[in-house]
């Protein structure tokens, strides 16, 4: 607990310098933490798995671009838009998700480096598609998405067409929350939640105890670590159209890019570690983390005469809060083995 506590003091330090009205700030940690969660609770259950952060969901947020791309394309508004969406990176983010998994189960105890250079790799074709493609193999009706050589999408896509569909419908003449979006998160999070709780569910946390001992038992492995990446790629392309349709833009080729890095380092804020994670570190991290956000800015302007000191700094506190959980997770790891090799059964073994 000692990660969230260091970092509320921040952050309270950081609102008293920010001069920021308290109201105000609970409204836009309140609409952050509603497009932001989800992508969060993607990484729960790779964790649980056994398998660490899951840097892999920056696949799942591609499928969920390329959703919203579909629906732009074919002018498709609405809460509609986002039904359509969500159907079409689906299957995208499953197929995404079984190939991640394909090569996690063949880097077992190196899971988190790789699924990170697997995201670079992801990119690099997700960049040629919609670079080189759009518009000429791939065809593309709607032209006023296209760049003005007719080939290649815009950096930026208007998502006024679907702009706040989820998080408006039916409450939204009476309220600005987003009650529905809360309302789609808390129902995924019961799914979630009760999925752990089948036969599936609890061979998955005994996977994450202790692989070894789970294959002696029968469980079949692979297949349970595959179901695990599958989950998580698939709620990734739904946080992803959740927090797009927030946003009413789309940044083409850079809004999948952070995804992995600010919802690991969100995770790790609300104290869960590479081994152990659940939706109350997810939601006080995700509050935390951005409640930083929202502050730095303006603390760093009055503080040190220049905000972008308080943009270096919320930066510095992501990469640095996951560097320090991966060395402290090297740290345990390396301790366990030598206790292992110390122990009085390993030791009359090697007598033998």
């Amino acid at each position: 607990m000692m990660v969230p506590i260091v970092f509320l003091i921040l952050c309270i330090i950081g609102l008293y310098f920010s001069g920021l009205d308290f109201g105000f700030v609970l409204v836009e940690i309140m609409f952050r933490l509603s497009r932001n969660l989800l992508l969060v609770l993607s990484l729960v259950i790779p964790i649980l798995s056994g398998m660490g952060l899951n840097f892999g969901i920056v696949l799942g947020a591609m499928a969920g671009q390329i959703g919203l791309i579909f629906i732009v394309n074919y002018k498709i508004g609405g809460i509609l838009g986002i039904l359509v969406a969500t159907l079409v990176s689906t299957p995208l983010a499953i197929f995404f998700g079984y190939l991640t998994a394909k090569v996690l189960n063949k880097a077992k105890g190196k899971e988190m480096i790789t699924s990170m250079i697997l995201g670079f790799f992801a990119n690099g074709l997700y960049q040629l598609v919609f670079i080189m493609l759009a518009g000429n193999i791939l065809p593309i009706s709607n032209k006023s998405i296209l760049m003005t050589t007719g080939t290649g999408l815009k950096n930026t896509i208007d998502l006024g067409l679907v702009r706040k569909s989820l998080d408006g419908l039916f409450f939204g003449e009476y309220t600005n929350i987003p009650v529905m979006t809360f309302v789609v998160i808390g129902i995924i999070s019961v799914f979630m939640f009760r999925f752990l709780k089948t036969k599936k569910g609890q061979e998955l946390r005994a996977i994450g105890q202790n692989m070894h001992v789970a294959s002696v038992a029968g469980i079949p492995v692979n297949k349970t670590r595959t179901l695990a990446i599958i989950i998580s790629t698939v709620l990734a392309a739904w946080g992803q159209i959740i927090y797009l349709q927030n946003m009413g833009t789309l940044n083409t080729f850079t809004n999948h890019e952070q995804v992995g890095l600010f919802s690991v380092a969100a995770l790790l804020v609300g104290g869960a570690t590479v081994d152990k994670a659940g939706w109350k570190e997810a939601i006080i991290g995700t509050v935390l983390f951005h409640l930083l956000f929202i502050i730095s800015p303006l603390a760093g302007q009055n503080l040190m005469g220049d905000a972008q000191i308080g943009e270096y700094f919320r930066v510095f506190v992501a990469y640095g809060i996951i560097g320090v959980s991966l060395v402290l997770h090297a740290h345990e790891a390396n301790k366990k083995r030598k206790q292992i090799l110390l122990s009085p059964t390993a030791v009359e073994k090697s007598s033998l």
